[in-house]
């Protein structure tokens, strides 16, 4: 499902980092029955949200485009859908670390390289809307 990444080989970090808060527990709540075809769905509704984002900034289009911000809010809802709940605000912290933290650059930039940063413009643009 994830390929060559192991989320296990990160839990102490993230419990490190975010195990005292509500959206930690919230979604390892939610997590913990998902089934592989859960994963997959997962995978399945993030897809379109990922290629449509590295096609816009390809093709030019601004972050604050309203296309590319209904992408980023889409992008915020499938984790609101399936995570924990993700406030504008908390969705711009993790645009924040998708250019802070290399290993989020390279997920994000092996579609698309810049794509971490216009992620990022396009979800800040979305929260200020």
């Amino acid at each position: 499902m994830f390929g060559d990444f192991d989320p296990t080989e990160y839990e102490d970090e993230v419990k490190e980092r975010w195990g005292d808060t509500e959206a930690y527990r919230e979604s390892g709540r939610r997590t913990k029955g998902y089934t592989s075809e859960d994963w997959s769905l997962i995978k399945a509704e993030g897809e379109p949200i990922v290629t449509g984002l590295a096609a816009a900034l390809r093709a030019g289009i601004p972050a604050d485009d309203p296309t590319v911000m209904d992408l980023a809010d889409a992008h915020r809802l499938q984790i609101d859908k399936w995570f924990y709940p993700c406030s504008p605000e908390m969705q711009a912290s993790l645009g924040a670390m998708y250019v802070a933290d290399p290993r989020f650059t390279a997920y994000w930039d092996q579609f698309e390289v810049g794509l971490a940063e216009y992620v990022r413009d396009a979800i800040v643009a979305n929260a200020a809307r």
